[in-house]
């Protein structure tokens, strides 16, 4: 952006591994501000456990990990103009995004807390009390969706909405449409816990079956639940139709939406799911459920087709309606594609810098007054 001040800034957050929504966001971000003629200093929140036997014993490893990121966290705002929080929900909450916070007010930096994930409104009802003060602390509060700007809404906490980030050169135009022939590629892309009910999905993809015999699902993601879906698999007889692929890098999401053809999402809790704005830029349409933030993201019909939470028939009955009929299966690929190009860099870019350059000016103002 021609005339761009030379920030420097401090990006605190996770990188991969493990290969999630808000280290992607962190990596991604990070690389596209430096391109942009902004110094970052990248603050990681999720550092390899030193020594590595430490991240095996509950209770222990968070210390192990807490206080090295504190003392990077302090002697990294030491010579930044502001500081860009990643924050969660949880502990992640009061362990890695709360003492950064009040770490930068003791250096007189000013702080946005740029706040994602689909349990907000939970973790808010339960701690709000503790969590307002450390949120009045920071000079922005910036969510990715409408929905987490509502949410905070709830609690008199003003935010603004700045949309995640998606490389659309990456995912752009990867899928060819096989699975319209009779032996549809189905996918589901989130990790394995109950929040995002990868069961709903896998009984849906049972009920496609029926009417697709030759229909295949490929299962992108890890975590806890993943011992009990392979029981349910074996259970439903999909075995030899179901693979679980285990949590694939960003070059290995690009080869699964190459051979996809359809995505579904089961969730439960969400706010602005990466997976589904990779889904609509590869151009493979998406089923979903309506939570959270997604009706905000997507329109049913138009960008995609949503049914309600654990309605297992109505995910399945909509991917069959949408591997039946090639004009409504085009028709919502290519609207899809056109939703997601205002989340592209060249879109988000402009809402963080002029950002930035608000803090910036105000503080350097009330400094020189």
């Amino acid at each position: 952006m021609p005339g761009m001040p030379p920030y420097r800034i401090a990006l605190v957050g996770p990188l991969p591994p493990p290969f999630g929504g808000m280290a992607n966001q962190t990596e991604q971000l990070a690389g596209l501000l430096a391109d942009s003629g902004i110094d970052v200093h990248l603050i990681r929140s999720n550092e390899p456990y030193k020594p590595a036997w430490a991240g095996r014993i509950k209770g222990l490893r968070a210390l192990f990990r807490l206080l090295p990121y504190l003392a990077r966290a302090w002697r990294g705002l030491r010579n930044v103009q502001l500081v860009h929080l990643m924050a969660n929900s949880g502990w992640s909450w009061h362990l890695f995004a709360a003492p950064v916070i009040w770490l930068a007010r003791i250096r007189q930096v000013p702080v946005v807390i740029n706040y994602r994930g689909g349990e907000a409104e939970a973790f808010l009802q339960r701690q709000v009390y503790w969590v307002r003060p450390t949120l009045k602390r920071a000079d922005r509060l910036v969510v990715p969706s409408g929905f987490l700007k509502a949410v905070f809404g709830k609690f008199d906490v003003e935010a603004e909405v700045v949309p995640n980030i998606i490389d659309l050169a990456r995912f752009s135009n990867v899928s060819e449409e096989q699975g319209l022939e009779g032996a549809p590629h189905l996918v589901v892309c989130r990790n394995l816990e109950p929040i995002y009910d990868v069961e709903t999905g896998i009984r849906a993809f049972a009920l496609v079956r029926e009417h697709f015999p030759q229909a295949r699902l490929s299962v992108a993601g890890e975590g806890p639940e993943r011992g009990r879906l392979e029981q349910l698999v074996e259970t439903l007889g999909l075995s030899g139709a179901v693979t679980f692929s285990g949590r694939l890098d960003r070059d290995g999401m690009v080869e699964l939406y190459r051979s996809a053809d359809l995505m579904i999402n089961s969730s439960r809790v969400d706010n602005m799911p990466n997976a589904l704005l990779e889904s609509m830029s590869a151009g493979v349409p998406v089923v979903t459920t309506d939570a959270g933030g997604i009706p905000y993201m997507v329109s049913d019909g138009v960008t995609a087709l949503i049914r309600p939470v654990g309605d297992i028939e109505g995910l399945a009955q909509a991917a069959i309606r949408l591997l039946e009929d090639p004009e409504l299966y085009r028709e919502v690929a290519e609207n899809a594609r056109e939703e997601v190009q205002r989340y592209s860099w060249e879109s988000v870019k402009p809402l963080w810098i002029d950002l930035y350059t608000d803090i910036v000016a105000y503080r350097t103002a009330g400094n020189e007054a």
